[in-house]
């Protein structure tokens, strides 16, 4: 069985979708925390935490590893410290994400060489790719059309594939488009009273 690691990425500029009145902090670690959660409860796969934000290992199940990048690490340089066979990287600013798309992520996996889930309004969700990640590929979930530019990079399309999208929370009008109907992201929901 291949070895699968489930990565949730927390940068300190997801602070800012934080809610008028809500405390920037508290809302970076609710969303975080909710992802990690959600990750944590997939069968088959490791979960991880990258962080540039210190003080962040509270969120996480004891002997689950906390991995320190930098703020502006590409994301390449972050895939080749984890050590499994297959690996995503969620964005922790989708505190609603559904568990189901992080599983296609990795069954695309079985026809091409990077998995993408795209955000609405550009960008990436999450991404999966075999580890080592491949040579022609550099990745940024921040990147507006993450797939265009991929797609780019590689020696042919096909290497590239997509899942259904989903919502990232990265200003604070994003708050309203959190799904009230889907189980999870509690910390998030006491937060900013969603729901």
């Amino acid at each position: 069985m291949l070895t699968r690691i489930a990565a949730v990425l927390v940068h300190q500029h997801m602070a800012q979708a934080a809610p008028p009145g809500v405390d920037p902090r508290e809302f970076l670690e609710a969303v975080a925390e909710d992802t990690y959660e959600m990750v944590a409860g997939l069968d088959l796969v490791t979960p991880v935490l990258l962080t540039s934000v210190p003080g962040l290992d509270d969120l996480v199940w004891p002997g689950t590893e906390v991995i320190s990048i930098a703020e502006g690490e590409p994301l390449r340089t972050t895939l080749a410290r984890l050590d499994a066979e297959q690996a995503a990287v969620i964005s922790a600013d989708a505190p609603d994400l559904p568990p189901l798309l992080v599983g296609k992520l990795f069954r695309e996996l079985g026809r091409a060489e990077i998995a993408v889930c795209p955000a609405e309004n550009g960008g990436a969700v999450a991404l999966a790719c075999a580890l080592p990640p491949p040579a022609w590929a550099d990745p940024d979930l921040d990147a507006y059309d993450i797939v265009k530019e991929l797609r780019a990079q590689a020696p042919g399309p096909r290497r590239v594939a997509t899942t259904p999208g989903w919502h990232r929370l990265r200003a604070p009008e994003d708050v309203a488009r959190l799904d009230p109907g889907l189980e999870g992201w509690d910390n998030t929901r006491a937060l900013v009273g969603a729901g």
